[in-house]
């Protein structure tokens, strides 16, 4: 049987998490930066415990009021420090049950603007490789975070977007665009059973482009994301498909 790896974006607040843990296989919590706090963590990481998911950091812009979703102005070293500070508080936590990191996972604008900007993939890398040494960190294909962390000899996973449609450029739909967000559970089983038979995506135009997916993501506070979970679960299996 095929085997693939669901993630999920986690520890932001969202009422649905108990129903998500059992249907994901890895899991990326909130660290300070967009949400987060010791308990939201720790309750993240209790329920990835619980459901044997594997646990990821997702650092941010430090931009509580935006949600991490806004590109901000911030300096090279200003940024270097929250990431660092972030990616310690969260390490703090995991040690208090005698856990280690999985994965690092940007978020939100800070994840979309390392994927185009080499300066920006460059700062993060430099920040957050010397807590790669035993984990990974998920990238989307052909990216400008993917060239730099190779350069640098960091393991990484390739990453694709379960619930988001893509541009002809390989990069997410704006959210601000009403078809960012893929909600009906059917579509997204079509779009992630594509991109796992053809190594393909097909684009908001309508365009195949080569992709590459070790790990692909539900987000959290997408209001059908446990609905979308089962359903993939449920066709993925009838495909000869686990995850895990």
């Amino acid at each position: 049987m095929t085997k693939i790896d669901i993630n999920c974006d986690v520890g932001e607040g969202m009422l649905n998490e108990a129903a998500l843990f059992p249907l994901i296989s890895s899991c990326n919590i909130a660290c300070g930066g967009h949400f987060g706090s010791a308990k939201t963590i720790d309750k993240a990481i209790a329920l990835a415990l619980k459901h044997n998911v594997k646990i990821g950091a997702h650092p941010s812009f430090p931009d509580q009021e935006n949600f991490g979703r806004k590109l901000i102005k911030i300096s090279n070293e200003a940024l270097s420090e929250s990431l660092e500070t972030q990616i310690e508080f969260f390490l703090e936590r995991l040690a208090k049950v005698n856990q280690k990191l999985h994965h690092i996972k940007p978020h939100g604008a800070l994840y979309n603007r390392i994927a185009i900007d080499t300066g920006l993939a460059e700062v993060f890398i430099d920040s957050i490789s010397k807590y790669l040494t035993d984990s990974c960190l998920y990238v989307p294909y052909q990216s400008k975070i993917e060239e730099v962390a190779l350069y640098n000899n960091i393991n990484i996973s390739y990453e694709a977007f379960a619930d988001r449609n893509y541009t002809n450029s390989l990069r997410l739909v704006d959210r601000r665009d009403n078809n960012s967000v893929i909600q009906q559970p059917k579509k997204v089983f079509e779009h992630v059973y594509f991109m796992l038979k053809e190594n393909q995506v097909v684009s908001i135009e309508g365009k195949k482009i080569q992709i590459k997916a070790d790990t692909f993501c539900i987000h959290g506070d997408n209001e059908n994301a446990v609905a979308i979970l089962n359903t993939l679960h449920k066709e993925l299996t009838e495909k000869g498909i686990a995850v895990q």
